[in-house]
């Protein structure tokens, strides 16, 4: 005995005396040569010496090395419940120096002769680690079998365990190259045995030999299924029929199938660092039972594969994207051939179990749907790029067909059956819509796909992301559809995604709009071309009367919505793309302005939308659709108030007398431009204007002066056209007709509300704010008070300004027109007092130099000589007789012209137009003015009587219209 122990190398050689007393020690526990029991190292080390060098003994031997490791074992599980659970000891005193003799005698035999000892050692090994697991599972710091890795790490802190798994591991390399068989064998019957306390072991030894390890288990586990297939399905016939699971619901751990519980741990375990391996193994699973099948268990591969992917998510992520990849249209139709053969229920389980994959995939899961939905759409389709690009066969197109359906009718009950109003626990989250929840614009393109069957699913599917993913993704979702709806049957299927939202996601249209606003004004912002379409497709739907929209139509509550950003909006109106612009534009035509607009915000409004009413008219032309969305949103915005309209009426007044507008109507280059509304600066304005803002500049013809008309600093030379070409004379009338028009349908704003009278062409109000913004465009410098008319001497002391006034009127034919429109409105046509004076005189001098020609010499004077006794006449300033003066001027000489506006004058002098002369007649429902409180006009008739009876032989037939 003394010379056995401490020894575990080879005999040094013991006699057969010896080797009896030891026998004889080992079978009974007690020694021999003292008479007392032995102890455990002293008989483990007895068996070791008779293991060395009786080799008959080894059965008995190593089934006595089992208690050795047991008793190991069992004290450092007491260990650790005196430690209350913390870190336990490395190793048991007293058994850790045995622990490693047997190990080391082992180790030594496996080197010495591995055919021999290798699958024995291994065998017994592997068992005794089966046994171990099992027997102390229940024990309490012992983890439960489903935590893996912490049962891994508690076994392997063990000394006597972490000494099996060495002689195991040493085995395993010895016999790996020639005969695997025996120790995969011998570890996959224990793992059966000891399932699932001994897959701690079978996950260690996997990633030393992870190729053979989980080849090994994967057939394993797919021998073990069909077995309980087989044994389920015989008591189902037994008992009358079989019970099967809802196949919407299939239950992830099947309590028929333990090992497959097994095989999902080991490779859960191993997945961590051979992903790749155990990616590449179940492909080949899987396209193997495709094929002819020389091994019972092929047919079942599929079911078994789905089943171990249902309850391991990642082995599920490890394997979708390669297995979408694979599934060309010739796999397809093999893979439907394969699973022909099963009956409708086992058909039903195994569709409800791929509808349950799917809805657990996360990544790679717009891949799959892109995948399934090309696979089940119609062949006529031309699907995107990806492995079901090709037609699929009928049969495979239907299959995909009903997934697609089941995959729906899933969603839609794990969408609608969580609890509303509360944090939804993770159990109830479906990572398929997690993921597809990033990815909303490729989803919003591919449902504007306009095919029909395929679109139906896309739309579907949209609106349950909408309702899982809340207010915020579905406001996403309803941008990305605006911002890319090309026409208005995509723009219907917005309509249609917001009525089925409507009752579920609490305001969503309010979000959505507050998207698409900050969509247009901060990042990440939008090209100009998706900015206009995202604009005309909100006109578009503003303007909806469908029933979309939860009952009530959706036009005027997304209007109602939209009416909260006018402001924003609004600054729209400048944006340089010229397609922004106009859509905006049309978008605010069709919203409805918010009470809350104040004083400021709605005059900067309407500066911006007066601005795009003339950029619209210089680009587009009087007929375009633009320019009349301008009109709709100007005569809008004059309906919010008096003031509102007042307001309009100016600004459009003002601008149009803006310089850079005046060639719009016709005008020539020295349009006034009013000190209330100047020009833009331009960083090259011209030197010369700089000069005369300064002082007085002369231009002395051919010297060094002329340079500044040669052109502008910094911009060359002049075009040789002028400064600009302006429109054509019909386009320039066009465009009066449009503004004057655009002013009476905004001043009719301005008509009584409570009035049950017509409404005169242009109400008095409306008309007096076109002639105040007039007087203040073309002069300014005088005050609203100034109407009297003074004697005729006076105007001497106006040239200048009443030149300046005719220069406007001459190169602006716009301002004549406004005057006239001035006067369908008495007694307005009184505060434009100043530019009648300014007017009446300069042609009144004009006649006067002209006396020895004719008037028809003087076009322009003649045809403003006529125009302003009309307006004069329509405004009621002049009476009948005399307003009718100017029939005759093209027919009279100039000094007659010029003594016929003298007698204007005087009565004008006499009869000051006073708004107080006028009086409202509720009849006609308009003022008007009492020509005989004026006393006795025959006076003022004198001079036109006169010329008449000069001229009788050819204005006889007119003398009767000129009588009181």
């Amino acid at each position: 005995m003394a010379a056995a122990e401490g020894s575990v190398g080879p005999p040094a050689g013991i006699s057969s005396q010896e080797l009896l007393q030891e026998m004889k020690a080992f079978i009974s526990g007690m020694d021999p040569s003292h008479g007392h029991k032995l102890t455990v190292k002293e008989h483990a080390r007895c068996g070791l010496l008779l293991l060395r060098n009786l080799p008959p003994a080894r059965g008995a031997v190593l089934e006595h090395l089992r208690g050795v490791f047991d008793e190991y074992v069992s004290g450092y599980i007491l260990e650790l419940n005196r430690e209350g659970g913390g870190a336990g000891p490395l190793g048991r005193p007293g058994l850790d120096d045995v622990t490693q003799e047997i190990q080391g005698v082992l180790s030594e035999f496996v080197r010495s002769n591995p055919a021999a000892w290798a699958p024995l050692v291994s065998a017994w090994s592997i068992e005794l680690m089966g046994q171990l697991s099992s027997k102390y599972s229940g024990r309490h710091p012992v983890p439960h079998a489903g935590s893996l890795n912490e049962l891994l790490q508690l076994w392997m802190s063990c000394k006597a365990t972490r000494a099996l798994m060495e002689i195991y591991v040493q085995c395993l390399s010895a016999m790996i190259g020639s005969c695997p068989d025996a120790c995969v064998d011998a570890l996959l019957d224990t793992s059966v045995q000891h399932s699932p306390h001994f897959d701690w072991v079978v996950a260690h030894i996997g990633s030393s030999f992870p190729n053979t390890i989980i080849s090994r288990v994967l057939s394993c586990g797919l021998k073990d299924f069909c077995m309980h297939e087989a044994s389920s399905s015989s008591s189902s016939s037994c008992s009358g029929g079989p019970s099967m699971p809802d196949p919407l619901f299939p239950s992830p751990a099947d309590k028929r199938v333990p090992k497959i519980a097994s095989v999902v741990g080991i490779l859960g375990h191993l997945a961590t660092r051979h992903s790749a391996s155990i990616r590449q193994e179940l492909l080949l699973m899987f396209h193997q039972s495709l094929g002819p099948c020389r091994e019972p268990q092929g047919p079942a591969a599929v079911p078994f594969l789905l089943q171990l992917a249902a309850m391991s998510p990642a082995l599920l992520g490890a394997v979708s994207a390669e297995l979408i990849d694979s599934l060309t249209p010739p796999v397809l139709e093999q893979l439907r051939q394969r699973l022909a053969g099963l009956g409708r229920d086992e058909g039903d389980n195994l569709a409800g179990l791929a509808v349950h994959l799917i809805c657990q995939t996360g990544p790679g899961a717009e891949r799959t749907l892109r995948f399934l939905l090309g696979a089940a759409g119609p062949a006529s389709v031309i699907a995107g790029p990806g492995p079901a690009s090709a037609a699929a066969p009928d049969g495979v197109r239907r299959c995909c067909q009903r997934l697609v359906q089941l995959l729906l009718l899933q969603l839609q009950r794990l969408v609608y059956e969580r609890p509303a109003g509360q944090p939804q626990p993770q159990a109830r989250a479906v990572p398929f819509l997690d993921a597809l929840g990033g990815r909303v614009r490729e989803l919003c393109a591919e449902t504007l796909r306009l095919e029909r069957e395929r679109q139906l699913w896309q739309h579907q599917l949209l609106g349950l992301l909408c309702v899982y993913g809340g207010p915020s993704l579905g406001a996403e979702a309803l941008c990305q559809l605006l911002v890319l709806a090309g026409s208005p049957e995509e723009l219907g299927l917005v309509a249609r995604l917001y009525g089925g939202l409507a009752g579920s996601v609490p305001r969503l249209l309010p979000a959505a709009v507050c998207r698409c606003v900050a969509r247009l004004h901060s990042g990440p912002e939008l090209p100009p071309g998706q900015a206009g379409r995202l604009l005309a497709n909100l006109a578009g739907l503003a303007g909806w009367e469908g029933p979309e929209g939860g009952g009530a139509p959706l036009g005027p509550r997304l209007a109602r919505a939209l009416s909260a950003h006018v402001r924003p909006l609004g600054r729209l109106l400048a944006h340089p793309h010229s397609g922004v612009s106009r859509s905006a534009a049309r978008l605010l035509a069709a919203v409805p302005l918010p009470p809350s607009l104040g004083p400021a915000h709605l005059a900067g409004l309407v500066r911006a939308a007066t601005g795009h009413f003339f950029l619209a008219l210089g680009r587009q032309g009087p007929s375009s659709s633009a320019l009349a969305d301008s009109c709709r949103l100007l005569a809008r915005l004059s309906t919010v108030s008096p003031g509102a309209a007042r307001c309009v009426l100016r600004q459009l007044v003002r601008s149009a007398l803006h310089p850079g507008n005046a060639r719009l109507f016709g005008g020539g280059p020295s349009a006034p431009c009013s000190p209330a509304a100047p020009a833009p600066a331009t960083p090259g304005d011209s030197l010369l204007h700089v000069n005369r803002s300064h002082g007085t500049a002369v231009n002395f013809a051919g010297s060094v002066w002329a340079v500044f008309h040669a052109g502008v600093i910094g911009r060359g030379l002049k075009p040789a056209g002028g400064s600009g070409r302006g429109p054509g004379p019909e386009e320039a009338d066009a465009n009066v007709y449009r503004l004057l028009g655009l002013v009476v349908r905004c001043g009719a704003a301005l008509c009584p509300p409570a009035s049950t009278l017509p409404c005169p062409t242009l109400p008095p109000e409306a008309a007096k704010a076109v002639a105040l913004a007039l007087v203040e465009g073309l002069c300014p410098e005088v005050t609203d008070s100034d109407l009297d008319w003074p004697p005729a001497e006076h105007a001497r002391h106006t040239v200048e300004r009443d030149l300046r006034v005719c220069r406007y009127f001459q190169e602006q034919p716009l301002l004549l027109g406004l005057l006239r429109l001035v006067s369908l409105g008495p007694p307005a046509l009184c505060y434009c007092s100043v530019l009648l004076r300014a007017l009446l005189a300069t042609l009144a001098a004009h006649w006067e130099a002209s006396r020895h020609g004719h008037t028809t010499a003087s076009p322009w004077p003649l045809h403003a000589s006529r125009q302003l006794l009309a307006c004069m006449a329509e405004g009621q300033l002049l009476p009948p007789a005399l307003a009718n003066a100017h029939e005759l001027f093209h027919l009279l000489t100039p000094f007659e012209v010029r003594l016929l506006l003298l007698s204007v004058w005087d009565y004008v002098r006499d009869n000051g137009p006073q708004p107080h002369r006028f009086s409202f007649d509720p009849e006609r429902g308009s003022f008007r003015r009492d020509f005989s409180r004026d006393g006795e006009l025959g006076k003022y008739l004198g001079v036109l009587h006169s010329v008449l009876h000069k001229n009788i032989d050819r204005l006889g037939h007119l003398y009767g219209r000129f009588q009181l």
